[in-house]
């Protein structure tokens, strides 16, 4: 060990208790109590502590002995238990209560969260660690009662020598991260109770000899494996892990933008020093062993910023460098609350910012302008939300071409890949009609207290259709302004207002319409009714959700907000009689009522969609446009809400509407019953609506001699069903796909299983595995669901998907008006097998422990 062994370990509970200090110091009193009660909690097991499970639950920390507040809790509890037996624990299975991530370093707040690592021997019975799951569960539901986010992570003690079969949940990387989660976790670690790591006593260049040594030193009795836990060394991090962990990083992006830059840039630089990466936790443990005192020289987050610093210098990327520091800085800023900075407990972090900041050279402007963040406006939001998405994409970029450089394939397992990508294909892909989020916790408030839409016709200098602008209208605050949003329907443009917080209850509209029916009254009732039946945030998506086709869970349809043909009956004589009081065919003059449909809906990926139908053939178009996004087998939306904003009829138009949404949903979501057809009159004119396997057609129905003549409609009524969702989903043409190594049968080709058409869904390419008595079969469907089928493939399925996976992702190039997440919509693939009889799918993993079927009944 290291030759001041001794003299180290009694300096390494020094920094600990330090340590601990510091990070209970920016804690509420809450935090407080959930941070000191966490080993107590875990070491003993009774009905009275929260947490409790029944059964044999693993319980005893290893080396823990309760301080003066910890049995001060114990001896009230006892006392409470009014004679029952008291807190007894008997022998020692938890190895060791470790915190990670920012607490006690500079990068922790009030309203950081707990990142908990429980460590235990990889001997449990699965069914008792299962248990211990359960347990810490709860622990974290009653930490959130006081406000406290407290992730736990269950740790064998042989995690990081074996390969990583873990799955995305939750906090947990899954596979996304194995020896990098490791680097992280020794440069930023916090032993609250249980055994010391041996990791940080072991001289720092041993490499590939690390275990050999560990071993002789619990051999000659130096270490005795009562007191120390060894969760392994790096002989090298592998190549395969850089894009996995950048892919995370991205992920997690979506609520830490300024802590995932840092991690993204770093995850390059490591990248830069490939093969012989200096990691951050081997620099901290040298600084350990060598330091006499705890200063800055040790706060994991200043390391990280000085790795990063050192790296982007040595490219010459000084733009990135800077927002870099800008990031580190909020960062650094949102994790203290107004009456911190002078707490003489957090004085030392005023050292660190201030010595930085000098080295910078920052102006007071610029430290006044990032200061001013609670009070940033849409403006400086969506400066912000461009620099991070463009600086975390340009490190995505230098990881995938490090990755293709060194011929690697990914280590993150293909489900996992899915969950991530899909994620970040949901939160940042800009699509057509799609609305964007782009207040990534940047601004607490970007609410206005008036909105103006300027619509423009066709003909002007500028680009007909509507504007949105964050002022009144009256020359001195308009003219001169840049628009917020431009879009060729008024109804994107509320949505867009709604969504990203600046509409409000307390929001003035402004109006100026220039050609359609829509007024100030139509416009203040669309805003209220758009805020009540659409929240602005609903909890994520859950992974099962991401790794599943997208599905409409909320659809709301407003009918005529922009064109009503009612408007135009003003002291008009309405003659009406039985056979003609359809709102769709109305009156003796067979009229259609509903001159526009706008469709807002949100999906299970938690995507926002707009879609704006108007003319003649403006029902049906939006009937085949939705139906285009439910796939046979899914689930119903949980709300469906129509609103009209017509001057006559609105009653009656609404109702009607609604009646045939209800009816044409429940035809395209039940299983096929042989030839179904949706007869419907739109003014003179009668349409079917066709209900096949895999889609919705609509055709014009004229009659002649025989009875009936399909027509197909007009081109742009056809491609109606393929809208936006398949034409910004990345769609390829066939030249462009990855070459497989497979035979078609020309001969004999299999029937396609009737499953694969239930999970048919526009705008993703899906793949189907399915085991034949040689090989495998596979089907495949393309974003606009045409299908191809091999079978008899001989190989391995793994490596199939990763070549896939690899061509999706290598592209970086950027097409004319291409996005930087286009290509996260990467496939998906299933698994078709029989349970007991009946087939069922299931999401494709390289192990097939723990599946869960996907709902699909008997087919």
């Amino acid at each position: 060990m290291h030759a001041n062994f001794h003299r180290l370990v009694e300096r390494c509970e020094q920094f600990n208790q330090q340590k601990q200090a510091r990070a209970l110091a920016v804690m509420n009193r809450y935090g407080q109590q959930v941070f000191q009660l966490l080993p107590v909690l875990l070491h003993y097991h009774h009905p009275l502590l929260p947490g409790y499970v029944p059964g044999d639950v693993p319980a005893g920390i290893c080396q823990f002995t309760p301080n003066d507040c910890q049995q001060e809790f114990i001896n009230e509890l006892c006392r409470a238990a009014n004679g029952h037996q008291g807190l007894q624990q008997q022998g020692c299975e938890i190895l060791g209560l470790y915190s990670m991530g920012s607490t006690s370093s500079i990068g922790q707040g009030r309203r950081s969260d707990l990142d908990i690592w429980v460590c235990h021997s990889h001997r449990l019975a699965p069914a008792r660690v299962e248990r211990l799951q359960q347990k810490c569960l709860l622990i974290s539901k009653w930490a959130e009662q006081r406000r406290v986010e407290l992730n736990f992570f269950l740790i064998p003690d042989n995690k990081f020598r074996t390969d990583n079969q873990q799955w995305v949940e939750g906090e947990s990387c899954g596979s996304a991260q194995h020896l990098l989660l490791l680097d992280e976790f020794y440069r930023s670690h916090l032993r609250i109770a249980g055994k010391r790591l041996v990791w940080m006593f072991a001289p720092g260049k041993l490499g590939p000899d690390y275990d050999r040594f560990v071993a002789e030193q619990f051999a000659n009795g130096t270490l005795n494996h009562d007191e120390w836990l060894d969760l392994g060394g790096f002989a090298r991090i592998p190549a395969e892990e850089y894009f996995g962990s950048a892919l995370w990083q991205l992920y997690k992006s979506i609520d830490s933008p300024y802590k995932a830059v840092l991690k993204t840039v770093l995850m390059e630089a490591y990248s830069h020093e490939y093969p012989d990466t200096q990691l951050l936790c081997r620099q901290l443990k040298s600084v350990f062993q060598t330091a006499e005192i705890l200063d800055e020289t040790q706060d994991h987050y200043v390391l990280m910023l000085e790795k990063v610093t050192d790296y982007l210098k040595s490219i010459g990327d000084e733009k990135r460098l800077d927002l870099v520091r800008r990031c580190f800085y909020l960062k650094v800023s949102e994790a203290l609350e107004p009456g911190q900075e002078q707490d003489p407990a957090l004085a030392w972090r005023r050292r660190i910012m201030e010595r930085l900041i000098g080295q910078w050279g920052w102006s007071a402007e610029k430290l006044a302008r990032l200061d001013d963040r609670d009070n940033w406006k849409v403006e400086e939001v969506r400066n912000a939300y461009g620099e991070l998405l463009e600086a975390l994409m340009q490190s995505y970029r230098s990881l995938i071409q490090f990755a293709r450089r060194n011929n690697i394939s990914e280590s993150i397992n293909p489900e996992d890949i899915g969950i991530l990508s899909r994620k970040l294909y949901a939160a940042f892909e800009n699509l057509p009609g799609k609305v964007q989020l782009i207040n990534l916790r940047i601004a607490p408030d970007l609410s206005e207290p008036n909105l103006s839409l300027v619509q423009v016709p066709e003909g002007r200098v500028n680009q007909a259709g509507w504007y949105l602008y964050k002022y009144g209208l009256s020359p001195a605050d308009i003219i001169g302004r840049r628009p917020l949003e431009h879009s060729g329907y008024a109804g994107k443009l509320v949505a867009w207002a709604h969504f990203n917080g600046l509409l409000t209850g307390r929001t003035q509209w402004h109006l100026f319409n220039q050609s359609t029916e829509l007024g100030l009254t139509q416009l203040q009732d669309f805003s209220r009714d758009l805020a009540r039946v659409f929240p602005v945030r609903l909890p994520a998506p859950t992974n099962l959700a991401l790794s599943r086709p997208c599905e409409v869970r909320h659809l709301a349809i407003f009918l005529n907000l922009e064109q009503d043909p009612t408007a135009r009956w003003r002291d008009k004589p309405i003659e009406f009689g039985r056979d003609t009081s359809d709102p769709f065919s109305f009156g003796r003059q067979r009229e259609n009522l509903a001159g526009s449909v706008d469709i807002i809906y949100r999906n299970s990926w938690d995507e926002i969609r707009t879609l704006h139908f108007e003319g003649e053939t403006a029902v049906v178009d939006a009937l085949t446009a939705m139906l285009g996004k439910m796939h046979q087998g899914a689930s119903p939306p949980e709300t469906l809400n129509v609103f009209c904003y017509s001057r006559h009829f609105r009653s009656l138009l609404r109702t009607r509407f609604e009646q045939l949404v209800r009816e044409c949903i429940e035809l395209r979501l039940e299983p096929p019953q042989g030839h179904r057809i949706k007869r419907l009159m739109l003014g003179p004119e009668r349409f079917g609506i066709f209900f096949e396997r895999r889609g919705v057609s609509v055709k014009r129905m004229e009659p002649d001699r025989d009875g009936a003549r399909a027509l197909v409609l007009p081109e742009a009524a056809r491609k109606a069903v393929r809208s936006s969702d398949a034409r910004s989903a990345g769609a390829r043409p066939d030249a462009a796909r990855p070459s497989y190594s497979l035979r078609l049968d020309q001969h004999q080709r299999p029937p396609v299983p009737e499953v694969v058409d239930t999970y048919a869904s526009e705008g993703l390419m899906q793949f189907f595995f399915e085991n034949s008595g040689e090989g495998y079969n596979l089907y495949i469907l393309d974003e606009a669901n045409r299908t191809e089928v091999y079978h008899q493939i001989a190989g391995s399925k793994d490596e199939l998907v990763q070549s896939i996976n690899r061509f999706y992702t290598a592209n970086q190039e950027q097409g004319e008006g291409r996005s930087h997440f286009s290509h996260f919509n990467l496939p998906q693939y299933y698994e078709i097998v029989r349970v007991n009889g009946e087939v069922q799918v299931l999401t494709y993993r390289t192990s097939k422990d723990d599946r869960d079927p996907l709902r699909a009944g008997p087919v």
